[in-house]
């Protein structure tokens, strides 16, 4: 079958300009896979939305009327995030795409419509809409029989297995309870109520999500449902450390944060006498994108983990099945939806993840108020890959900076980012401000002049000539230092290849005071002496060493039981 231009299934670019000539040879009329709209009627178009996504999928042509003529769709800031609102209060839509197209200079909005793999749609009163011609038509009687038995949606999550609820760990089971705010009475009731467990006579079976969730090992009845993380020196395939971890999911999403942030460790920055250890991935960016990888992977794919991989630039975690319809990478943050209902719903009883919707937002907006690059997200089908830089927009000193700003007044994560542009040197205009923050003119204005009306940057002239230069007494801290601090695994090699400047302010006999201080709080291992400082490994044997030689410290356990404590300590 031949698709029109625009459709998901067609392999042809798409342009943004069309003649008034090359649209009609394209879009001669409406048919099972075009239908034009005049105007943004939500009625009109969602019933078309839904239509498409039981059938074939389709293109939906805004500013066109019926009879193929160029009407146009007037320009509006607020026509997508509309009908973004729009199609998400549909009842389980198709994926879709919003572009943009003009055709003879007169601006069109087409919506592509993608066929629901799983399931069906529906309007948001209830009808269950379908493609036929050029027309969209509500199924009924023995025909909407068969195509609910055709495309009925099984979640896997709740298929039984053949695992007993006697074998629930019965503390996993009072956590549960507790998520949920269970009673004492009718757990067994509760557990399937919520999709948990299935009674099967006079069994009751655990389901996959009850799996994931009272098993300490599900990985032993599920196969590979299960966390690995991989750490990399460089680009190749060949890791240098490889970290499996099972559990239930909120032991594998904690454990797995915790160990990545072990991983990277934090940029040191020394202002004067004041330490700043800043983090090199916010903990929640980090937590969430690990949740969603298992909340959202498809658990029928028992033969494939979870993978996090640790790049010198980059986190990368992948997860096996593509995006939940609607969701696409490209409306990833308007849209929303499940693949496992109920495991996602309780991992947010646990506080492991954001409330629905809120996931993708928290993730960017905490990169852009740490000043990082955002996360990327890439679905190849099979599987879900998110990207989370560890680079970021600015220098460590100047998030310092603008952490000391801070403290005198709150900033919002776009002003923090015109201020950097600012303290280095530029003349911020509205149209550099729409360019570094990717916003339109009224909001850059308004970024610009609540940062002069803060008295941090000073305006010279006035409306479109008008220019802001950061005030005088702003300029960033001299004397400012900064280290990459790794975790105890990561030798001075591997913290060469993250190429991290390594000028640090405290000297040694500083670093020796430091270590200490550390023994009179308890002993003192390798590991830690380089946590707390930055050095690496031989560095912190040899200030450990040299205590040791002075007296002031005594070695106590051999290999990896090696720890330093004050001399005479019992």
């Amino acid at each position: 079958m031949t698709y029109p231009l625009f459709h998901p299934r067609s392999n042809e670019p798409r342009p943004s300009d069309l003649t008034a000539q090359e649209f009609a040879e394209r879009f001669h009329s409406e048919s099972i896979h075009v239908e034009f709209k005049e105007g943004f009627s939500q009625k009109r178009i969602t019933a078309a939305v839904v239509a498409f996504s039981n059938t074939d999928g389709g293109v939906i042509l805004i500013g066109v009327d019926d009879k193929a003529r160029i009407k146009g769709a007037a320009p509006n800031g607020k026509r997508h995030k509309d009908l973004h609102e729009w199609i998400g209060n549909l009842n389980d839509p198709g994926r879709y795409e919003i572009c943009d197209l003009r055709v003879q200079g007169k601006p069109l909005v087409v919506i592509a419509v993608s066929r629901r793999i799983e399931g069906f749609a529906q309007t948001s009163d209830g009808r269950l809409l379908v493609r036929r011609g050029a027309s969209n038509r509500a199924m009924v009687g023995s025909e909407l029989s068969r195509f609910l038995a055709d495309r009925s949606l099984h979640r896997f999550e709740t298929t039984p297995t053949d695992t007993n609820l006697d074998d629930a760990d019965p503390d996993l089971l009072a956590d549960l309870a507790r998520a949920w705010s269970w009673g004492d009475e009718g757990i067994e009731d509760r557990l399937e109520e919520r999709g948990f467990a299935e009674r099967q006579g006079e069994a009751c079976k655990l389901t996959v999500a009850g799996v994931l969730y009272l098993l300490p090992d599900p990985h032993r009845v599920l196969g590979k449902t299960f966390v690995e993380v991989f750490r990399y020196r460089g680009e190749g395939h060949i890791e240098d450390r490889r970290v499996e971890i099972t559990g239930t999911l909120p032991v594998q999403v904690g454990a797995a944060t915790a160990v990545v942030l072990d991983e990277i460790g934090y940029e040191l920055v020394v202002v004067g006498v004041t330490r700043y250890e800043l983090p090199r991935m916010p903990e929640v960016v980090l937590r969430e994108a690990i949740a969603n990888a298992v909340a959202h992977r498809s658990y029928e794919a028992g033969g494939v983990s979870i993978r996090v991989e640790i790049r010198p630039d980059r986190i990368v975690v992948t997860s096996p099945g593509g995006l939940p319809e609607p969701v696409t990478v490209d409306n990833i943050r308007e849209q929303s939806s499940a693949r496992n209902l109920e495991v996602i719903r309780t991992l947010r009883r646990f506080g492991l993840a954001e409330d629905a919707g809120r996931g993708v937002d928290v993730m960017q907006d905490e990169m852009a108020s740490n000043l990082l690059e955002p996360p990327r997200f890439r679905d190849d089908g099979s599987s879900v890959r998110v990207v989370l830089p560890l680079a970021g927009v600015v220098a460590p000193e100047e998030r310092v900076w603008i952490t000391e700003l801070e403290q005198s007044g709150a900033l919002a994560p776009r002003d923090r980012l015109l201020l950097v542009f600012a303290a280095r040197g530029e003349v911020l205009t509205n149209a550099r401000a729409r360019e570094i923050l990717g916003v339109d003119s009224r909001t850059a204005r308004q970024a610009l002049q609540r940062l002069r009306d803060q008295g941090l940057l000073i305006q010279h002239g006035e409306r479109g000539g008008a220019g802001y230069l950061i005030g005088t007494d702003l300029t960033p801290s001299s004397g400012v230092h900064r280290r990459s601090v790794p975790d105890a695994g990561h030798s001075r090699q591997v913290n060469d290849y993250y190429q991290v400047p390594f000028a640090f302010a405290l000297s040694n006999e500083e670093v020796e005071s430091l270590v200490i201080d550390l023994a009179r709080e308890g002993p003192v291992t390798n590991a830690l002496v380089r946590r707390r400082t930055g050095l690496d490994r031989t560095s912190a044997l040899s200030v450990l060493a040299g205590l040791v030689d002075s007296g002031r410290l005594e070695r106590r356990g051999e290999r990896r039981g090696t720890h330093y404590v004050l001399v005479g300590s019992q």
